[in-house]
């Protein structure tokens, strides 16, 4: 995928030092400022509770027992609960002041973190079926600017431009309506688009058509080059951004569960300089995280994050270098992911041997269960982008990293503000 040729290196879209998936030294800013959840009802914040999963179970002991389990290594809500996670037994004699102050220790708890986790990834996966499911959302191609509009133009699909050449647009009136452009409409876009296009719809399912009009600013929603977005309000780059949360090797997301990788963004880019380069169309790809499996965040608590893949990578590019020169067209694509019976046994000999090797090291859960949302090659897991890369590009390795993002930090804080304003159930999908 083509990224922008005044998009953020690598090193500027991650930070060395991560911070947690739970800022537990913070207490996630969700209670930092009082008045922020001024005038709400009490039950409002027991309501949102019980609504991203907390069951509370009256009894007749003495004091409050929290017993949160794991709920961040379950594959959905349902399994958390039928695993006995989130669940408080609360004495029936707990008068007003201290439920209150039960409520807000639990929106605090990094265990509330996991279950958002469930309603972010289930928004995530249906705002990313959406996107991948229209056949008018297209990759670049010739077009009059960066983000192509077609012959209606932007105005018709919700936007208006705020820089030349369609390197920036925001919303001109319902920013959900913006969102649909991408669901329905005819728009050609970079990858680099497409992924922020899936952030804000992913917002977009989370808060509902109505809620995402009324809780972001149509100048928070943002598309466009990325350093573009620097200059904004934008909630994914610009200033309303906020605190981000810098985890680039997946450290503290692979110690925390599955559920801290839903919908975060991050990006495949080569290891070596841009002139190993062959297909500089392909010199990376912007990805967001659709689901993670079972093996595949055991095997990266195991490894301790992203950095033990990367050498996997490295030695897989190694290998993919001996092996027959002739190769054609989607050969590693073929051969690796699909599994082409026909090519795998036109292999010489001598390369049967290199093959098994290379699909062992495919073989590891993290390329079959850590899977991506790409545009425009739609939902594939981590595998079939390192093969389609060394097509691409095979006189380099890849990485993968997480991009800088804000859904654990400041979106969080946003969502449960805004739920506490509205004290409402949140809204249907």
């Amino acid at each position: 995928m083509r990224t922008f040729p005044d998009a953020p290196t690598p090193d500027a879209t991650t930070a060395p030092r991560p911070r947690p998936f739970v800022r537990l030294a913070a207490c996630l800013a969700l209670l930092a400022s009082t008045t922020a959840f001024a005038g709400n009802a009490p039950e409002c914040k027991a309501r949102l509770l019980e609504s991203l999963g907390w069951r509370f179970v009256p009894t007749d002991v003495a004091r409050v027992s929290i017993d949160a389990g794991a709920p961040c290594d379950r594959a959905d809500l349902a399994q958390a609960q039928a695993a006995g996670d989130l669940v408080v037994r609360v004495p029936r004699a707990l008068d007003a002041a201290a439920r209150a102050r039960l409520d807000d220790e639990l929106l605090r708890h990094p265990a509330t973190v996991c279950a958002y986790g469930f309603a972010l990834g289930d928004a995530t996966r249906r705002a990313v079926d959406k996107l991948a499911g229209n056949p008018g959302y297209r990759f670049s191609a010739l077009q009059l600017g960066w983000i192509g509009f077609g012959p209606t133009g932007a105005k018709r699909d919700g936007w208006e431009p705020i820089a030349s050449f369609g390197r920036g647009y925001r919303p001109r009136g319902s920013n959900a309506r913006a969102i649909d452009a991408f669901y329905e409409g005819h728009v050609r876009a970079e990858c680099g688009v497409g992924r922020q296009v899936a952030q804000y719809a992913t917002q977009r399912e989370l808060y509902g058509r109505e809620g995402f009009d009324a809780a972001f600013d149509a100048d928070e929603i943002v598309i466009g080059t990325f350093n573009r977005l620097h200059d904004t309000r934008s909630i994914l780059l610009g200033s309303a951004a906020g605190e981000y949360t810098r985890d680039g090797l997946a450290v503290q997301a692979s110690r925390a569960g599955r559920q801290a990788f839903m919908g975060l963004p991050g990006f495949i880019f080569h290891v070596f300089d841009r002139g190993t380069l062959d297909d500089l169309n392909n010199q990376a790809e912007n990805v967001v995280v659709y689901d993670v499996d079972d093996d595949a965040a055991a095997a990266l608590r195991e490894h301790g994050g992203f950095e033990h893949y990367n050498r996997r990578n490295r030695a897989i590019w190694e290998l993919a270098r001996t092996m027959p020169v002739y190769r054609p067209r989607r050969y590693f694509e073929r051969l690796l992911f699909e599994r082409d019976a026909q090519l795998r046994a036109s292999l010489p000999s001598h390369a049967q041997a290199t093959l098994a090797r290379l699909d062992a090291e495919f073989a590891d859960p993290f390329y079959r269960g850590f899977r991506l949302y790409v545009h425009r090659q739609g939902v594939k897991p981590v595998g079939f982008h390192i093969a389609r890369l060394l097509d691409r590009n095979p006189r380099t390795p890849f990485r993968i990293e997480l991009a800088l993002h804000n859904l654990h930090t400041t979106l969080f804080d946003r969502y449960v503000a805004y739920r506490l304003r509205e004290c409402a159930p949140p809204p249907p999908p």
